[in-house]
C-alpha cells in the first residue's frame, strides 16, 4: 500500500497545462490568417528565383560535403585504410563536382536560359 501512496495523480498536471497548450495553439492559428491574405497574383518568375535559390543552397551544403569526404578519404589513406580512403575520395569528388556537370548540361544542350536550375556564372 505504500507504493500506491507514492505515487502522485499526473492527472493534474496534465489539466494545469491544458489552457496554456491551447492558447499557444490560438495564437499560431491566428498568426497564420494573415499569410492567406496576401496577394492572389502569381508569378512564375518568382517561383523559379525560389527554386534556383534552393538548388544553390543545396548545392553549397553539397560542395562542403564532397569536400569534407575527399579530405576524409586522404586520411583514411594516411592510417592504412586505402580501399575506403579511395572510395570517399571518388565520392566526394563525385558529389563536389556535380553542379558543376549538371550546369555544363543545360549549357550544352541549350536549356539554361529559360530553366528553373541556375548555380551562378562559372
Amino acid at each position: 500500500m505504500k507504493i500506491i501512496q507514492h505515487i502522485k495523480p499526473i492527472s493534474h498536471k496534465i489539466r494545469s497545462r491544458l489552457p496554456s497548450l491551447l492558447m499557444a495553439a490560438a495564437i499560431l492559428a491566428l498568426n497564420t490568417i494573415p499569410a492567406f491574405a496576401q496577394s492572389t497574383t502569381f508569378s512564375s518568375t518568382d517561383l523559379k528565383t525560389g527554386i534556383s535559390n534552393s538548388l544553390a543552397v543545396i548545392m553549397m551544403f553539397g560542395f562542403v560535403l564532397g569536400i569534407s569526404c575527399v579530405i576524409y578519404g586522404g586520411f583514411a589513406i594516411r592510417r592504412g585504410d586505402v580501399d575506403q580512403g579511395k572510395m570517399s575520395i571518388i565520392g566526394g569528388a563525385i558529389i563536389a563536382a556535380a553542379p558543376a556537370v549538371i550546369f555544363a548540361f543545360y549549357k550544352i544542350f541549350g536549356i539554361d536560359g529559360n530553366s528553373s536550375v541556375g548555380i551562378g556564372n562559372f
